[in-house]
């Protein structure tokens, strides 16, 4: 992939149009992740080998990008089942063939997948930069980045009639990327809690240099229902990083690393880390004794609140703190303090609470609490199932 963009007149687009697209993709995000729970214990994980067929990304001096990122693929869905229990992996491609990026999304859509790795091997002009970095759905916060999606983007002007499979977009339009600052953006947090796990082991573990996570418009990220990255694992253009890339231990390395960061991401996601609530009505109270009172409807029961924001430090909990909102529960975590909103007893109700507030907190997303924990979203939705065929 270059980071060098060549100057051009920009294609016209019908803005309205992709806006009306927008809305029809986007609405349904949570009822439809939802509407297939898994069992905890039956993963899905979608990796996705970027480019490949008549696409061969971008060139080295010895290697195609599309065969790297094939390579590395493959190999990060082998040392996921082999590490992971319970997981299931699905490839949007096993060899040199062309898939549209449309379809990849479609892939992990169909699948109801717990989380999406796109795979890819970046470059630039200069043969100094070298690498990783680890990329999220968002809006680009400056040209650079802005650079770096419109090129992966780019790859849809190879397909037929592409104007029309996507909606009116031209990825190399800026004002195309218009669109992306409506998404919905449910899973940001998630997925950059991912990123900033593969990065971790991608320093830490083996050595490479941190680029660090970034977010832009990504148009294999904008379309997934459920957390997704894009990662970069290194630079084709830079002569030692090629050479890396395309040996058996750098690409057992690097796989070897996504999927750690995936184990403790879903190892996370899984613990039912003991949690203390602090909610607005007995704040005062609380202020005044050691102990914390603890939000406890009925025991056994699950319900669910709307997670609004989370800091390192404590947030005074006043209505004047939260955007206007008064029923704003603490979640006391470990090292951190998470601030959610409402208590329902339906999942849906928590969901369409959700959308009356994400105008005001567009990061949230729901969260299901028993006994004062936090429990896995979709172990919640199984037991509030079987309860209701009990």
């Amino acid at each position: 992939m270059s980071t060098g963009i060549k100057n051009g007149k920009h294609r016209a687009f019908n803005i309205s149009k992709v806006i009306l697209f927008f809305l029809f993709i986007a609405i349904p995000i949570i009822s439809s992740s939802a509407s297939g729970i898994k069992n905890e214990k039956n993963r899905v994980i979608v990796i996705d080998a970027g480019h490949g067929g008549k696409d061969p990304g971008a060139l080295g001096s010895i290697s195609r990008e599309k065969d790297i990122n094939l390579a590395i693929a493959l190999k990060t869905g082998k040392y996921i089942q082999q590490n992971i229990k319970n997981v299931t992996v699905i490839y949007t491609r096993k060899d040199d063939s062309t898939v549209e990026l449309r379809d990849r999304p479609k892939i992990a859509n169909k699948a109801n997948a717990d989380l999406f790795i796109s795979i890819h091997t970046n470059s630039t002009n200069s043969k100094k930069v070298m690498g990783a970095e680890t990329w999220i759905m968002g809006i680009a916060k400056d040209q650079a980045n802005l650079e770096v999606a419109m090129n992966e983007n780019a790859v849809m002007l190879r397909e037929d009639d592409y104007s029309t499979k996507y909606e009116g977009f031209d990825p190399k339009s800026s004002e195309s990327y218009i669109m992306f600052s409506l998404t919905q953006k449910v899973f940001q947090e998630q997925s950059t809690d991912l990123a900033s796990k593969i990065q971790t082991q991608f320093s830490k573990r083996v050595n490479r240099n941190d680029r660090d996570v970034k977010q832009a418009g990504f148009w294999v990220l904008y379309n997934t229902k459920m957390p997704s990255v894009l990662v970069e694992t290194g630079f084709i253009t830079n002569p030692s990083e090629e050479k890396y890339l395309n040996s058996k231990e750098g690409q057992d390395y690097l796989a070897s690393s996504i999927s750690l960061a995936c184990k403790e991401y879903l190892n996370e996601i899984d613990s039912k880390s003991g949690i203390s609530l602090i909610n607005d009505q007995d704040h005062d109270q609380n202020q005044k004794s050691d102990t914390i009172s603890k939000l406890n409807p009925d025991a056994g029961e699950i319900f669910f609140m709307v997670q609004i924001s989370s800091s390192i430090s404590k947030i005074e909990i006043k209505s004047g703190n939260f955007k206007g909102l008064k029923d704003v529960t603490e979640i006391n975590m470990k090292n951190s303090f998470k601030y959610a909103a409402g208590n329902f007893k339906d999942f849906s109700a928590a969901v369409n609470y959700r959308k009356k507030i994400e105008a005001f907190y567009p990061d949230a997303f729901v969260i299901a609490v028993k006994d004062n924990k936090i429990l896995p979203l979709q172990q919640a939705l199984e037991q509030k199932k079987k309860t209701q065929k009990d």
